[in-house]
């Protein structure tokens, strides 16, 4: 495919049939209307002092002149506070107009405090929802609009999120295919609402900057979902009718350049009644009491009508890499997505990997670049789509995804305003492939993403991510030995290596199918564990003596594991007045932390082969205990991490099945990781540096430098070399008496301490001190077998003497060796620095 020209499309208000409707859907991070995008372009409407008869809406007539000159304007949606009558709906039929109902009741006060006010709330939902149900013009029913906080605090977040929970399926249930949100805001930002079909925030930020990094932080927070800003405005009495405008201007192409499905602006008119009173002091309208228009109108119908681009953005060229091998099961679907992409300047081409099914005569079918290669792996064949790509960008995706269709312009709008070099974004799995597919989604092991902060990333997954030419150019593209997986995080680390930094858009969304069957989940996750040893032999420092790798980012996405320990705060603030409330998660210590690594496995595993010692000496079978509890830790954590699985579409008689298959696998997928990893060298007892092994003595060492250095600069390097040489190396942290540490295993490790003499003339004295000393491990295993020993031996255990004194002995030679292993990686570090010096 040659560069495409493709025209937006604009969610402009389109009157429909009251008699033939299309509801609204939600479909990842978008709303549709059958297979259109919906971008909503919206307006608060009301409230109104009612009328002498008690209507809250102005009379017919001044509803359709509003309406009438609303959608004149570009806008598509109206959000109403109060239930509206049955005609005003037919009104907004008529011009094209959808209608976020609001479903009021007494949220302004401690309303779970009587059970009978409790029914009273419920039956008002009830009413509601069904004096709209069905209506072509609903766009869906607001539950609740900014409980404050301070009842929130009264009742704790949880009861809160019951109850809401509660009035969700009472709407539900009146109107089963209908949308149904919730109206949050800053102050309860912290409210877990995953039932809700989308999420809307009130924002009032008048900071560009300020509101760009708030939508980045919502937008992780609602993960999946469509975010709407359920209002943004400005008031033009205090800030004066031009400034009025120009900020609503940025605030809309703020908010759907951040990804965002729509925007409502506060409000239609400075016509506002709340309370009982005539609000006069606030003029947040896009027209006066008498219905002028102001300028803001004319500057909100301009930014609606450029939704979700501007046409007139400078874009790149831009080159799709679909890589594949034996993929004709669902490559046709990305090929089909392809085709459908709104971005005016791209080219699509197809590596085939040496497939043996159909693939390459299925891609012929389509407008796209074919190349035809043996089989090399996935790495080799990114690089020829490299090599062969003509645009500034290369986006990658997988053979068993598919693209929004904006997919292009949030990933091209992200490189044209940041200097990232790399941007990724959501892979959300598809609706409709099955039980075990849907479980999958929800299962650990996926293909999540990882942010250092709201927008920059640390990884991003290798079925959506997009990088500069250039730049994968000059690290020599991807590393051909990671042939099925782990090249997208060896990618984004040479990348960063580099001093670059890599973006995510939540909005650059692709459809991304998980696996079907238990088998072939449980291949997959295998090969990430072999990639995980290819990427630790690579980048040792990633990783921790266990062989675990510890992200320094924040992992997003459902299967993540949920340590026991974890506790979660809500930050009210001082008495609770903070404006922007939040919900924070311990990061689990080292005991809560361990459960979460594959390795647990082999800890439970041990745990048992101690008890069954119980055979020769009684007192042993004390550790059978230890390892049942261990084992129901491990069930208890699987299930509770399972249960934060989202399953609103399925059946509810069919969801206890869903949870207890997710639940096993979160159980299965550490263990195969695990058994991934140990087949490739991943081993808890791996061990490097074994060229000569140094005897674990403290020693010093002296090196005679004509050349000035700073003591950092002495240090890194040492540091860098030993990384060189393939290990870990750590820091020594503001209390500590050593200033590197290196670890020769689990059970040992080696530090340096540096001292520098100044001569004069620039001519230093280097003093580096090395010492090894066993690890905590390692000196509570070897006590303890000692112990065991000992206690064996008194009462004449003989048998699990000989074996635990073996077990003992063994701990403690292996102690010594890593301690060895650690003094040696220190020595060879120091003497290739000496050389170094000595040769300049």
């Amino acid at each position: 495919m040659t560069a495409q020209q493709v025209t937006l499309r604009r969610s402009l208000p389109i009157p429909f049939s009251i008699t033939q409707p299309l509801r609204p859907q939600v479909r990842g991070k978008f709303l549709f209307i059958g297979e259109e995008k919906l971008y909503i372009c919206g307006v608060t409407y009301g409230t109104f002092r009612p009328d002498k008869n008690g209507n809250d809406y102005p009379h017919p007539l001044k509803v359709e002149s509003d309406f009438a000159t609303m959608a004149a304007k570009g806008i598509n949606a109206v959000r109403t506070y109060t239930v509206p009558p049955r005609w005003l709906l037919d009104v907004a039929a008529k011009y094209g107009l959808r209608v976020m109902v609001g479903l009021p009741w007494e949220q302004h006060i401690a309303f779970l405090e009587d059970k009978n006010r409790i029914k009273a709330i419920k039956e008002r939902i009830r009413v509601g929802a069904q004096a709209c149900a069905g209506h072509p013009a609903l766009l869906c029913y607001a539950i609740g609009n900014e409980i404050p906080a301070s009842i929130v605090r009264w009742y704790g977040h949880r009861r809160i999120e019951r109850f809401l929970q509660q009035l969700y399926w009472v709407a539900k249930s009146e109107d089963p295919d209908s949308l149904v949100t919730y109206v949050n805001y800053p102050t309860t930002e912290y409210l877990h609402l995953p039932f809700v079909d989308f999420v809307c925030f009130n924002v009032y930020l008048e900071q560009q900057d300020r509101l760009q990094a708030y939508l980045a932080r919502l937008q992780n927070l609602v993960g999946d979902r469509p975010l709407v800003m359920a209002e943004i405005g400005l008031d033009s009495r205090r800030n004066g009718l031009k400034k009025q405008a120009d900020v609503l201007d940025w605030q809309i192409w703020t908010a759907f350049a951040a990804g965002c499905a729509g925007a409502f602006i506060f409000a239609w008119t400075d016509e506002w009644h709340r309370g009982g009173y005539d609000i006069e002091d606030w003029d947040f309208g896009l027209t006066d009491r008498q219905r002028r228009a102001k300028p803001a109108l004319a500057a909100v119908g301009g930014a609606f009508a450029r939704v979700p681009f501007s046409s007139n953005l400078q874009l790149p060229f831009i080159s799709v890499v679909v890589c594949t091998y034996n993929g004709a099961r669902t490559i046709r679907d990305t090929l089909e997505g392809l085709a459908k992409l709104e971005y005016p300047h791209f080219e699509a081409i197809v590596v085939n990997d040496g497939s043996t099914d159909s693939t390459p005569e299925i891609a012929s079918e389509y407008n796209v670049r074919l190349i035809n290669i043996p089989q090399g792996g996935l790495s080799n064949a990114r690089n020829v789509g490299m090599r062969a790509a003509q645009g500034e960008i290369i986006a990658y995706i997988d053979d068993d995804a598919y693209p929004d269709p904006h997919w292009l312009m949030y990933l091209a709008y992200t490189f044209v305003h940041t200097s990232y070099v790399g941007v990724g974004g959501p892979n959300i799995a598809p609706p409709g492939d099955g039980a075990i597919a849907e479980c999958v989604a929800n299962a650990p092991g996926g293909p999540l993403h990882v942010l250092l902060s709201d927008q920059e990333a640390e990884h991003i997954p290798g079925c959506n991510m997009a990088f500069r030419k250039t730049c994968l150019q000059a690290i020599d593209g991807f590393d051909p030995q990671f042939r099925t997986a782990g090249d997208d995080v060896d990618i984004c680390w040479r990348l960063q290596q580099q001093g670059w930094s890599l973006g995510f858009n939540p909005a650059a969304v692709v459809w991304h199918h998980r696996r079907n069957s238990v088998r072939a989940y449980w291949k997959q996750q295998q090969g990430y564990g072999k990639a995980e040893a290819l990427l630790e032999q690579k980048f040792p420092e990633k990783y921790n003596a266990a062989g675990h790798l510890s992200w320094s980012g924040r992992i997003y996405g459902a299967g993540v594991m949920h340590a026991l320990s974890a506790k979660e705060q809500v930050f009210y603030g001082l008495w609770g007045t903070a404006p922007f409330q939040s919900i924070y998660q311990r990061t689990p210590g080292t005991l809560g932390a361990i459960p979460l690594m594959p390795e647990w496995y082999l800890v439970i595993l041990a745990l048992f082969g101690l008890a069954l010692l119980g055979l020769l000496w009684t007192p042993l079978w004390l550790a059978l205990p230890i390892a049942l509890l261990a084992v129901v830790t491990t069930f208890i954590q699987a299930s509770r991490s399972a249960a934060r699985a989202a399953f609103l579409h399925t059946p509810k008689s069919q969801r206890w099945q869903r949870y207890c298959l997710t639940t096993v696998l979160y159980l299965l997928q550490p263990l195969a990781r695990l058994r991934g990893r140990l087949r490739y060298g991943l081993q808890p007892w791996r061990s490097r540096g074994k060229t000569h092994l140094v005897l674990p003595r403290r020693q010093q060492r002296t090196i005679w430098s004509t050349v000035w250095q700073a003591p950092e600069a002495w240090l890194t390097s040492i540091e860098s070399t030993i990384q060189q040489i393939g290990n870990r190396v750590q820091r020594g942290g503001n209390y500590d008496r050593w200033d590197l540490e290196v670890p020769g295993g689990l059970l040992g490790v080696g530090h340096l301490l540096m001292a520098i003499e100044e001569h004069g003339g620039g001519q230093q004295l280097v003093r580096l001190q090395i010492w090894s000393r066993w690890s905590k491990l390692g000196w509570i295993l070897v006590v303890l077998f000692v112990t065991l020993t000992l206690g064996a031996a008194i009462d004449q255990a003989w048998g699990a003497v000989l074996k635990l004194s073996i077990i003992a002995l063994i701990l403690i030679f292996r102690s010594f060796y890593e301690c060895a292993i650690a003094m040696s990686l220190l020595m060879q570090a120091i003497e290739q620095r000496s050389r170094r010096v000595v040769g300049l």
